[in-house]
């Protein structure tokens, strides 16, 4: 059966009817879901707090700063890490609300789920895991690499002799090594929630204890001059010297790089259900874990810096190059260890949200079920943990993985955009616990109501109204998605600033101004609308300018990206699209709930006619309400 045809048997109306179809892949699931978790709520604040720092804080802290700094921002690279620590943290805080408002397993699916509706869920759910999976594969073959470099390349000899794969966009050999890490790590997560974060924490706090000892060792060798290099003393094709050698430009390309750098936060939001108090705990380790590897980030490429001119720094190993140079060598072997943890802590991170979000979405009935079963024995995802590890194994294994990296991005960025998106949606969402009309004393009193009015005064608000209305969401609806198409054309306007700005011409800048008004004018459009009043233990401060601004930087790193990723980008779309209409659409929780409620409707209007009718079947009349009881349980 097509999905056309699903659709046309669910609402029993023609199979061609596009209404149909469009309120089938748009409803949603219930904000306030009373279903009890069979997850074990285990995990406290402290917990989430070093998973977000643990998934984060991985190998980039070794070697992002000194290739921004040396490639892009110079002893400026400060300023960048602080610029993507800002957008980041605009992501975190739309994360952070969400996960006050709806803690349940899945991260931005979920969110997607009960604002948009089920078919862009998927799509986000879809896309988290191609993100999870090919991060899990990146860092276990990035361990296997910096182990097999450290002891002499043995590993890659022997089996690129012996085992040699001559295939176009795969590895040279089968790293059978990160094939056995994979697995190994995998069981240790479907073991239980609880054991696999203890390990998690001791890899963080190991980590964090080395970029600490980095920071603290490097101040005794560190020279304000490094930051003043003047022109003349600086190499050919390494800029202009000084704190800013490549300029503002090259700052904010030096933000871009790193703002990937603080991807992997968003894991916090997938062990909402095993969280003791996610409602308070999520914002919280949201918060602090953003704020904790800006730190480290900052701490790290201040002291890099000022030890050692931006363009003498090694891109693949600053650290161990900056402390070799000094002849700290006993430093060089402990950040050796470091970035082994950090690799560690980065793949336990990478690979705990990947099982949930796939128990998120079996547990829906969008992807086959088995995948969510619960083991009673661990209390977690135990089959889909094993298999989502095996392919992530496979992987890892088969596959070079170099040019699959931007994957990830996208998907990130994409979950990043719909998260915002959301939130400014349920903030301004027809407020149930604030109905327009009023039952009392046997009249019906109307507080609020869509009167008719001119479509500018509607759009602005200039009535006042203050109680959230279907109309009222309706406009938050078209703004923001107005907003997020023109930030596409504006994030190519901006292109020509980061690229080119000794060029700029007097019409770039036209244009650049021409191009804010629509984006400030839709947010004032949607500032202007009542919000609702549910009363929530963290909120986004400055909707909708902040989320606003988060879909911006989101949208405009997206485009940055290249044509192949979008590319096999949309390949891994259309293979969701093919699971989603065969399997997803018929299955689907929300459908046998409304195909439930229908039955029941459909009863109770029986009974209704039978009594209207005149009918005395005492039998019939008595045992419909029966009927319906049953059913309702």
């Amino acid at each position: 059966m097509t999905a056309m045809e699903e659709f046309a048997e669910y609402y029993g109306m023609p199979s061609w009817s596009v209404t149909n179809a469009f309120r089938v892949l748009t409803r949603k699931k219930p904000l306030e879901d009373s279903n009890e978790s069979k997850l074990a709520k285990v995990l406290s604040a402290f917990d989430l707090t070093a998973l977000g720092i643990g998934s984060t804080l991985g190998v980039g802290v070794y070697v992002l700063a000194g290739e921004v700094s040396k490639q892009y921002a110079g002893p400026a690279v400060v300023v960048s890490f602080l610029i993507a620590a800002i957008a980041s943290i605009f992501a975190g805080l739309c994360y952070a609300e969400f996960g006050a408002r709806v803690p349940k397993a899945g991260s931005a699916y979920i969110y997607s789920y009960v604002t948009i509706g089920e078919f862009i869920a998927f799509l986000i759910g879809w896309n988290l895991i191609l993100e999870y999976a090919i991060g899990s594969a990146s860092v276990v073959k990035g361990l296997s690499t910096y182990l097999d470099q450290l002891c002499g390349n043995p590993m890659s000899s022997f089996l690129g002799t012996h085992m040699p794969i001559n295939i176009d966009g795969m590895g040279a050999y089968p790293d059978l090594f990160a094939f056995v890490v994979t697995i190994l790590f995998s069981l240790g997560i479907a073991v239980g929630a609880k054991e696999s974060t203890r390990v998690n924490n001791v890899f963080t706090m190991l980590n964090l204890g080395v970029v600490l000892f980095v920071i603290i060792a490097g101040l005794f060798k560190v020279s304000s001059s490094n930051w003043s290099i003047p022109k003349s003393e600086v190499p050919e094709g390494y800029g202009h010297g000084g704190f800013m050698p490549y300029g503002v430009s090259g700052i904010i390309k030096g933000a871009a790089v790193c703002f990937y750098g603080f991807i992997g936060f968003d894991c916090i939001a997938t062990a909402g259900e095993e969280a003791k108090n996610p409602k308070k705990s999520i914002p919280f380790a949201v918060i602090v874990s953003l704020a904790m590897i800006f730190l480290a980030y900052f701490g790290v490429s201040t002291v890099l810096t000022m030890m050692l001119p931006y363009f003498d720094q090694d891109e693949k190993a600053p650290l161990p190059h900056v402390f070799r140079i000094n002849g700290w060598h006993v430093a060089e072997y402990v950040v050796s260890i470091g970035a082994m943890f950090g690799l560690c802590s980065s793949m336990m991170g990478a690979m705990f949200p990947l099982p949930r979000i796939v128990f998120a979405m079996s547990n829906d009935g969008l992807l086959f079920k088995f995948l969510g079963d619960i083991s009673e024995k661990y209390k977690t995802p135990f089959k889909g943990t094993m298999i989502t590890g095996l392919l992530t194994g496979i992987l890892a294994a088969v596959f070079n993985l170099s040019q699959l990296v931007n994957m990830m991005s996208i998907g990130t960025l994409l979950a990043y955009s719909m998260v915002a998106s959301c939130v400014l949606m349920l903030r301004y969402e027809v407020d149930d616990r604030r109905e327009s009309r009023i039952v009392g004393n046997g009249r019906v009193m109307v507080l609020e109501q869509d009167r008719p009015c001119a479509l500018w005064r509607r759009i602005f608000n200039l009535n006042g109204q203050t109680v959230p209305t279907k109309q009222t969401s309706r406009i938050v609806t078209y703004s923001v998605t107005l907003f997020s198409l023109w930030c596409m054309v504006f994030s190519q306007i901006l292109t020509k600033f980061e690229e080119d700005l000794a060029n700029v011409t007097s019409f770039d800048g036209i244009k650049l101004v021409l191009g804010t008004i629509p984006l400030v004018l839709l947010l004032l459009i949607v500032s202007r609308q009542p919000t609702s009043g549910v009363k929530l233990s963290f909120k986004v401060p400055l909707v909708p300018w902040l989320p606003g601004i988060s879909i911006l930087i989101n949208i405009y790193l997206m485009i940055k990206l290249d044509i192949l990723t979008w590319v096999r980008f949309s390949i891994w779309i259309a293979i969701g699209l093919a699971i989603f209409l065969s399997y997803g659409v018929r299955h689907s929780r929300l459908r046998q709930r409304e195909q439930r409620n229908n039955s029941i409707a459909m009863m109770r209007d029986c009974s209704n006619s039978a009594l209207l009718g005149g009918q005395e079947n005492s039998k019939y009349s008595n045992e419909v309400p029966l009927i319906l009881m049953h059913s309702t349980s």
